[in-house]
């Protein structure tokens, strides 16, 4: 297993208990709509207190999830290059390993809400994008939404302020070019 996580997924994300405490809990990425087959990864926070899909969930289901990095497909970086990011359309986009400047752990905002899955009720989570900052703005327009330590709590609480939070939201990223791993059908270990 590579550690990679694609939507349809599920990942461990943090999201309050019962008692409103921080706990983990095995939620499926993507919320799914009856316009388009494919799951909803993301959700731009310049519409997530708007749109009736997200709305409630921004209001009272946020979550995080934790990652070492996120991945984001972005135009290649060269030292003499002074194109501006419209004039890279032509360029082929490789991906790139993005985490918080000076953390093993980044903390990526999403919301969370319940979906009816084969007669269940089944926790899938999306992750809030933004206009890209910081250095990220260089291989990409949007990235995550990524929260400090001291935000978390703040975040889930139902009754917090997404907006104040969000205002708060690290920009200081730092970003590599990533190892390509595939996916491959589950392998047996034999002695």
């Amino acid at each position: 297993m590579s550690g990679d996580l694609f939507p349809e997924d599920i990942a461990p994300v943090l999201a309050p208990n019962k008692y409103g405490n921080v706990a983990i809990f095995p939620m499926a990425w993507g919320f799914t709509h009856k316009a388009t087959p494919k799951p909803l990864a993301n959700c731009r926070v310049e519409t997530a207190d708007t749109k009736a899909l997200w709305r409630d969930s921004w209001y009272r289901r946020r979550c995080v999830i934790p990652a070492s990095w996120y991945y984001e497909w972005g135009y290649p970086l060269y030292d003499e290059d002074s194109r501006c990011m419209a004039e890279h359309r032509n360029t082929k986009k490789i991906k790139f390993a993005i985490q918080t400047e000076g953390s093993d752990v980044t903390y990526i905002a999403g919301l969370y809400r319940y979906e009816e899955h084969c007669d269940m009720q089944v926790p899938v989570f999306s992750v809030l994008i933004r206009e890209a900052e910081g250095t990220v703005r260089d291989i990409h327009e949007r990235m995550h939404i990524v929260l400090g330590k001291d935000s978390l709590q703040d975040w889930i609480r139902p009754d917090g302020d997404p907006s104040a939070i969000v205002e708060k939201a690290l920009s200081n990223m730092v970003f590599e070019t990533a190892v390509e791993y595939h996916r491959s059908p589950n392998e047996f270990i034999t002695a």
